[in-house]
């Protein structure tokens, strides 16, 4: 059974940093891909970022590209999502989520993703 946890949210002042952390286990955690997907107030989740079973191949959703970056310890079972230059939009609730992979794909959409987190809360304040 899979079980992920996530840490490292708060709150943080526009251009900032934050760095989560989702810790997962019950399972071999080299079978998957993880992804972050978030969701503000009133919105569906969103996909974040995500990074295969290697850790050799990442994806970022356009917003966050080039301020964000996803990584992967594989010996500790740790995903960690470091969020610099951080923006009011990008309040929300953080979802850490695992995707068993056959190949070191890296999978974009929800429906790849078979278990997440409690989620963790991230406020960026103006």
């Amino acid at each position: 059974q899979v079980q992920l946890v996530e840490s490292g949210g708060g709150l943080v002042q526009a251009g900032g940093s934050l760095r989560l952390s989702c810790a997962l286990s019950g399972v071999t955690f080299t079978s998957f891909a993880m992804g972050w997907f978030r969701q503000a107030p009133g919105k569906e989740r969103e996909f974040v970022a995500a990074i295969s079973y290697s850790g050799g191949r990442t994806y970022y959703d356009d917003s966050v590209k080039g301020r964000f970056i996803i990584s992967r310890d594989n010996p500790k079972y740790t995903a960690i999502l470091q969020m610099n230059s951080l923006r009011p939009e990008d309040t929300a609730v953080y979802y850490c989520e695992a995707s068993r992979r056959s190949t070191d794909a890296v999978p974009t959409a929800q429906i790849a993703y078979e278990s997440w987190g409690q989620g963790t809360q991230v406020t960026v304040s103006s």
